[in-house]
């Protein structure tokens, strides 16, 4: 997800593992607390320096990585796995820890033989409160502008949240005298972390305030039925034309090709990119230049509008939440659904082989011109902690690296796939396969991932197939790539008014791709969000990355 949900339409419906639901003040209490006056800048600060980068020499992959960001491939599990941790981090201890959510919540801990094997694996009781994608604004809201913090929160699926810098400086612990240089040598799966992702994660006035999620390069990506893109004339090297042409064959009676949620505005990142437009911002120069005014993120607007006349959308994308998208998809009602990249695993189990998963190739526009897709930043989100005495820091940095263990490690293989003949059974290559209950009771419902994580891999179990199928793809669209260069920066006036001007644009483009404002009132909206804050935003990124560079 490249855009903040912000929603001020859903209800607070925070789900914690027992179920209770809290009240949520105003979004904008956050902007009240004790975190505001805060100077977040990197400008003139002392930095401290990038975690010293140790990579796990792991198993070789079959079908290599590339320096623009291919995943290596693995057709096959390894045949040996090795431990990377020696012992459980903790001694019994109880962590309370926070994530967003795309699933349905877990089953308690009391019957949730996952959860318990990671608990029992960690050495410590885990207490989860997992929060759904729609309601994640509201929930952090709440959460910053009052003092009970669960000691684990990791602030991730590319919300902008009011005041997120100034939060975490003043109410989160710093870990630069633990991560910093070689003293991420004392977490070893830690270290194995690209120093990327350390990078586009960022420093909060020049100290290291988190733990980087790490992701690999594709971004948003428009994921596709490809049984019916194929039959309706998907082709390679497509136009913007071609893919009208496509679009409407694929649509008829209740089936439509193109689904759509209320937090991703029509799949305006994938459009406004495939009509080359930058991803948010460009670099001219050391000056930051933003998307929005440029002829072709308007002319990829314009298309979009087209695309809804021709009625190839789901007619209610806008009240349509993220995880009923991702149901719609996966039944046939849509074709295609605009998703992160990390949709590629969760989706083909869910899917149950009734087609065939694809990510689409960017079509270029059919006026001319070059078509992009989003670089991701390197990062689903990153983990913060709650202030604490050293030893409690300690700890809970020793349970992200235990999380963090890389593939071809038993860790991995218990935090990812559960127990062997409970949550998985071994096909005749060695690959685990998902039981009923290894579905349900799985990092989806239980999103420990989104806590810390391996640098990931492209394997699929079973599935060697779909991993060269992949592979491919990620080989096609890696020159596409575009990344945002604001990733890792800060800027005061985007953290105070960033959520608002995000909000705004995605009610616009809404409302224009929908019909209910014309396209023409795109030129005042961009004045608006310039005049709100973009203007200064863009002055104050260019200072930041001065100091980083």
């Amino acid at each position: 997800m490249s855009t903040s949900s912000f929603s001020r339409r859903t209800l607070l419906r925070s789900i914690a593992a027992g179920g209770a639901a809290l009240a949520a003040p105003s979004v904008l209490a956050a902007c009240s607390s004790s975190s505001s006056g805060h100077d977040v800048s990197n400008a003139g600060k002392k930095l401290a320096p990038w975690p010293t980068y140790q990579p796990f020499s792991g198993p070789a992959a079959d079908l290599p990585g590339t320096a623009d960001g291919v995943q290596p491939g693995y057709l096959t599990y390894p045949k040996k796995l090795v431990s990377a941790v020696a012992d459980k981090p903790g001694n019994g201890e109880t962590i309370k820890v926070m994530t967003i959510t795309y699933g349905t919540p877990p089953k308690p801990a009391s019957s949730n033989k996952f959860w318990a094997a990671v608990n029992e694996a960690l050495g410590v009781n885990i207490e989860f409160t997992v929060v759904p994608d729609s309601d994640y604004d509201n929930k952090m809201a709440t959460l910053m502008a009052g003092n009970d913090l669960p000691d684990v929160i990791n602030l991730g699926g590319g919300h902008v949240l009011p005041r997120e810098a100034q939060f975490v400086q003043a109410k989160c612990a710093d870990l630069s005298e633990y991560v910093s240089g070689d003293a991420i040598k004392d977490y070893p799966n830690l270290a194995n972390i690209p120093t990327y992702a350390w990078q586009d994660m960022g420093r909060i006035s020049g100290r290291i305030l988190g733990i980087p999620v790490q992701r690999s390069a594709p971004g948003t990506t428009l994921w596709i039925n490809n049984d019916i893109f194929t039959a309706a004339g998907m082709k390679d090297g497509w136009t913007s034309d071609d893919f009208m042409a496509v679009a409407k064959e694929a649509t008829h009676g209740k089936k439509y090709a193109l689904g759509a949620a209320q937090q991703t505005g029509f799949g305006f990142a994938v459009h406004t990119m495939a009509f080359g437009a930058p991803q948010e911002w460009k670099l001219d120069g050391g000056h930051f230049v933003d998307a929005y005014g440029t002829e072709e993120y308007k002319a990829a607007l314009e298309f979009m509008v087209k695309l809804r006349r021709a009625g190839t959308y789901l007619p209610n994308a806008l009240s349509t939440s993220t995880v009923d998208c991702k149901t719609l998809f996966y039944n046939g009602t849509v074709a295609s659904m605009g998703d992160g990249f990390g949709a590629l695993t969760t989706s083909i189990p869910s899917i149950k082989d009734a087609f065939v998963l694809d990510g689409a190739v960017p079509y270029s526009p059919s006026g001319g011109g070059k078509p992009g897709m989003e670089r991701a930043r390197g990062i689903f989100g990153y983990t913060i902690l709650k202030k604490a005495e050293p030893e409690r820091i300690k700890l809970i940095l020793r349970v992200l690296d235990y999380l963090a263990a890389p593939f071809g490690t038993k860790e991995y293989e218990l935090t990812h796939f559960g127990i062997e003949g409970t949550h998985f059974t071994r096909d005749a290559e060695g690959s685990p396969i998902p039981t009923d209950l290894g579905l349900v009771e799985s990092t989806v419902n239980l999103p420990i991932k989104y806590l810390s994580d391996a640098p990931q891999v492209l394997y699929l179990p079973g599935r060697p197939e779909d991993v060269k199928r992949n592979h491919a793809w990620q080989t096609k669209i890696a020159p596409m790539l575009v990344r945002n260069p604001r990733f890792g920066l800060q800027s005061e006036t985007s953290t105070r008014s960033g959520a608002a001007i995000a909000q705004f644009r995605l009610d616009t483009i809404g409302a224009i791709v929908a019909g209910r404002k014309p396209l023409s009132a795109w030129d005042g909206a961009v004045k608006k969000m310039r005049s709100d804050g973009l203007d200064k935003i863009a002055a104050e990124y260019a200072t930041d990355y001065a100091a980083n560079h």
